[in-house]
C-alpha cells in the first residue's frame, strides 16, 4: 500500500526563525514550501517538515537520518567547520568510535540535535 511512495521526516521546532537558520544555513537545506511557522525543505529526493508547535523538543530519539554514502569524512567536516556538536553514544552495543564518527558493523555515522535538540544523524550508507 504506501510502499511506492516516498517518505519524509517532520521536525517540531520552537522557534521557528531560529530553525530556519539552521536548516538553511548551516544545513544547507532548499526551502520547496514556505508557510507561517513551517517549510517544507527538499533534500535529495525526499522532503522534511519542520514546524513551530509547544512539542518542540520532546522525542529522544533519531529524528531524522541523511544517507551521504562516501561523503561522510567531508559533510561531518564542513558542519564541523559551521559550528556543529556532535553527539557521543560510547554505550551503544557493538558500536565503536574514532573521534565523532561511530561505526556499527559496516556502517559509520554521526549524531547531532538542531536548536530544539531534534537528534539528527548522517551515515555513510546510501
Amino acid at each position: 500500500m504506501l510502499g511506492d511512495h516516498d517518505v519524509g521526516a517532520t521536525l517540531a521546532v520552537s522557534d521557528f526563525g531560529v530553525a530556519r537558520r539552521f536548516y538553511e544555513e548551516t544545513l544547507g537545506l532548499t526551502t520547496a514550501v514556505a508557510m507561517e511557522g513551517a517549510a517544507i525543505y527538499t533534500s535529495g529526493s525526499s522532503r522534511l517538515l519542520v514546524y513551530e508547535s509547544e512539542y518542540a523538543g520532546t522525542n529522544k530519539a533519531t529524528a531524522a537520518t541523511w544517507a551521504v554514502g562516501d561523503r561522510l569524512d567531508g559533510v561531518v567536516d564542513e558542519l564541523r567547520g559551521k559550528g556543529v556538536t556532535f553527539s557521543h553514544y560510547d554505550d551503544l552495543p557493538d558500536t565503536t568510535r574514532d573521534g565523532d564518527i561511530h561505526t556499527m558493523g559496516d556502517m559509520r555515522g554521526v549524531w547531532f540535535a538542531d536548536p530544539d535538540g531534534n537528534i539528527l544523524s548522517i551515515v555513510d550508507q546510501q
